[in-house]
């Protein structure tokens, strides 16, 4: 694997924690959300990655054989999480029905701080790769002098 390569990996890597974490700040942010423009309260969602082949700029691509080891990782979907929403008793609330529940997302603050520091954990390693790399090739460039 070459330096590009590595690079290429490792920004892909960072891209799909960064929408990670932008996904996970929206739960934590709505969490008392009770009224969305879809209707009801909001709903929780989650993001799904997928390995792909690691994409090259269209010259690579024309002038070398596709390397399918090689692979990036890409968001490919935002699931909505479709569980019931939490119920709680409060008749003055403008969002409560005929019974006074109002409905609440069902979102787990735990859960959720749980996924921010993985995805930040992961975000750190991905920049601790790409600055092992970028070392690497600088130190390439020294031997060659």
């Amino acid at each position: 694997m070459d330096f590009s390569t590595g690079m290429r990996v490792s920004a892909s890597g960072l891209t799909a924690q960064r929408q990670r974490m932008n996904t996970i700040s929206s739960n934590i942010a709505n969490i008392n959300t009770t009224r969305t423009p879809e209707g009801g309260p909001y709903r929780r969602k989650d993001i799904v990655f997928e390995a792909m082949p690691d994409a090259r700029n269209f010259g690579e691509i024309l002038t070398s054989a596709p390397d399918l080891k090689t692979q990036r990782v890409q968001v490919t979907d935002v699931l909505v999480d479709r569980k019931a929403p939490l119920l709680k008793y409060e008749p003055d609330h403008p969002d409560a029905n005929e019974d006074g529940y109002v409905a609440y997302p069902n979102i787990n603050l735990m859960e959720e701080m749980t996924n921010m520091i993985q995805a930040t954990r992961s975000y750190e390693a991905n920049v601790s790769a790409m600055q092992a790399t970028k070392d690497m090739a600088m130190s390439a460039l020294e031997i060659g002098r």
